[in-house]
C-alpha cells in the first residue's frame, strides 16, 4: 500500500526479491557457524552502521543522532553507510557470505528473516535484558524466530499501523452512513457491494491488490494461515474459499478497478481524482492526499483500521540488527538502543510519516493531538498511534509467507476472481505450491 515517501521507497525496495534473492545467491537455510559475542562492559570501539537510503533526505537527522551518541559514549566511532533501496538483499547476502556485515545494520522484516534464519544476528535478549518493556509489544514481538523461544533479534525501529481512509461524499453517495466505517473484513465487503451497486461505474470501493490483502485479510477473518508448529501452511479452509468467490463476485460486480487485479495502480491518484471510496491504510497516505487533491482530502475520514474477530491490526515495522559476531557488542548494542530510543524516534518521525515502535516515544503529545477532530492528518496521526499501544500479531504476514509464497498465492487467487478455475481448487493449488516453496526453502 502506498505510505510516506520514506516509507514507500524502504518498504518497495525490501519487498522486491528477499527470498528469491537469497536463493539465487546460494546462502544455506542452517543457522551460520559463528559464535556469538558476549558484552564486556565497555562500550568502545569502532562500528559500522548501514540504513537503507536514507541519504540525502534524512542525513542531517542521522548525522545528528550519531553526533550525540559519540558525545555520551566518546570512545565509540561510528561509521555510517547508506546504500541504495535496488539489490539491498543481494548485498546483504554477499556480506554475510563474505563475513562482512555491519555491526548494526538496518532490516525489514523480510531482509530479518533473512539474516536471523541462518544465525547471523545477536539475541538483543542476552545482549540487553530487560529491553523489551521499552518497546511497543507489536513491533517487539515481530523480531522474534520460529523455534527460537523468547529470544528476540533485533531492535525494533520505526513503524506503520494500518488504519482506515474514505470519502465521505461517495459513502453518502452509496447510502452509507460516514460515521459507520465498517470493523471487519465481512462488513467491508457488505459496503464494498452497496458502493458498487449505487457507483453506476462512476467509482470503485476498493482496490482488488490481493497481494496487499493476503494473508491479511484470511487472518482477520480467523483463518489459520500456518500450522501450530509454523511448518506448513494450512489456509485452505471453507472460509477462505468464501473469500475467494466474495472476491470473485464483488469483481464481476465493479467494487473494484478492473485493472486492479493484476497490476498495481496508482492508488493515490485514483483517490485523489475521487475514483475510489476506501484509500489505503497508511497515515502516510493521507499526507500524500492532503499536498496533491485537497479538495478530496476535505472529504476524507479517518477510523481504525478494519479487523476481525481477533479485533488486531498489522503493524509493519523496521529494525536494526546486530552482527552476532560484531567485536563490539557493547558498542553495536548501544547504539542501536540510541538509535531506537523515545526521543530520537520521535523526532524522526515528525520528519516523515512514521511511528516509534518506543513506547515512552508514543506518549509525546505529537501522537495523541486530535486537534478540533475535523483534520484528517492530525487524526490519522493519533488513531495510529492510539492502536499501536496494544497491536498484536495476529495480523501481519508471517516470516514463512514470502514473496515467492505470496506471489504463487495470488496467481491462483486471481485466476478464481476471474472466473477461469472455481475457488476451491484456487484455494488448494496455492496451499500446495505454498508448501512446496516452504519445503524448498528449508532444505540445506
Amino acid at each position: 500500500m502506498p505510505r510516506s515517501p520514506l516509507t514507500r521507497t524502504v518498504l518497495a525496495a525490501l519487498a522486491a526479491g528477499a527470498f528469491l534473492s537469497s536463493a539465487a545467491c546460494g546462502v544455506g537455510a542452517g543457522p551460520a557457524d559463528v559464535g556469538e559475542a558476549a558484552r564486556t562492559g565497555k562500550v568502545a570501539g569502532e562500528i559500522t552502521f548501514r540504513t537503507l537510503q536514507l541519504k540525502p533526505v534524512f542525513t542531517t537527522y542521522v548525522q545528528s543522532v550519531i553526533d550525540s551518541f559519540r558525545r555520551t559514549y566518546p570512545d565509540v566511532k561510528v561509521k555510517w553507510e547508506d546504500v541504495p533501496g535496488e539489490g539491498y538483499n543481494e548485498k546483504l547476502v554477499a556480506d554475510a557470505q563474505a563475513g562482512a556485515l555491519p555491526d548494526v545494520v538496518n532490516l525489514s522484516t523480510d531482509s530479518f528473516q533473512l539474516l536471523g534464519d541462518r544465525g547471523m544476528l545477536a539475541d538483543v535478549t542476552r545482549l540487553d535484558p530487560g529491553v523489551a518493556r521499552e518497546y511497543v509489544p507489536g513491533a517487539w514481538e515481530q523480531f522474534k524466530l520460529p523455534g527460537n523461544g523468547d529470544s528476540v533479534y533485533a531492535y525494533p525501529w520505526y513503524v506503520t499501523p494500518e488504519i482506515l481512509t474514505y470519502n465521505t461524499d461517495l459513502f453518502r453517495q452509496a447510502g452509507l452512513d460516514p460515521d459507520k466505517p465498517p470493523v471487519d473484513v465481512e462488513e467491508f465487503f457488505a459496503y464494498a457491494e452497496r458502493i458498487a451497486a449505487a457507483s453506476g461505474g462512476r467509482y470503485s470501493a476498493f482496490m482488488a491488490d490481493p497481494k496487499g490483502r493476503l494473508p491479511g485479510d484470511w487472518q482477520k477473518m480467523g483463518i489459520p494461515i500456518l500450522t501450530p508448529a509454523k511448518d506448513g501452511f494450512v489456509f485452505d479452509t471453507p472460509k477462505a474459499v468464501e473469500w475467494v468467490e466474495r472476491m470473485k463476485s464483488l469483481y464481476a460486480k465493479g467494487a473494484m478497478p478492473k485493472e486492479s487485479l493484476l497490476k498495481a495502480d496508482d492508488i493515490n491518484q485514483l483517490y485523489g481524482a475521487g475514483k475510489l471510496v476506501f484509500g489505503p491504510g497508511s497515515p502516510g497516505f493521507v499526507k500524500d492526499i492532503k499536498q496533491n487533491a485537497p479538495q478530496v482530502y476535505a472529504t476524507t475520514r479517518v477510523a481504525d483500521a478494519v479487523t476481525g474477530r481477533l479485533g488486531h491490526i498489522g503493524v509493519y515495522a523496521q529494525s536494526l540488527g546486530i552482527r552476532k559476531d560484531t567485536p563490539h557488542p557493547d558498542a553495536a548494542a548501544e547504539f542501536a538502543k540510541w538509535v531506537t530510543n523515545g526521543p530520537n524516534q520521535v523526532a524522526f518521525a515528525k520528519k516523515a510519516t512514521i511511528y516509534p515502535s518506543n513506547a515512552k516515544g508514543l506518549t509525546d503529545p505529537y501522537f495523541s493531538d486530535r486537534g478540533d477532530g475535523t483534520d484528517a492528518e492530525t487524526l490519522a496521526r493519533a488513531v495510529g498511534a492510539e492502536e499501536l499501544k496494544t497491536a498484536d500479531l495476529d495480523a501481519n504476514t508471517p516470516v514463512q509467507w514470502t514473496n515467492q509464497v505470496g506471489d504463487a498465492v495470488v496467481r491462483e487467487v486471481q485466476k478464481a476472481i476471474k472466473g477461469e478455475q472455481d475457488a476451491g481448487t484456487a484455494v488448494r493449488k496455492a496451499r500446495e505450491e505454498a508448501n512446496r516453496l516452504l519445503a524448498q526453502a528449508a532444505r540445506p
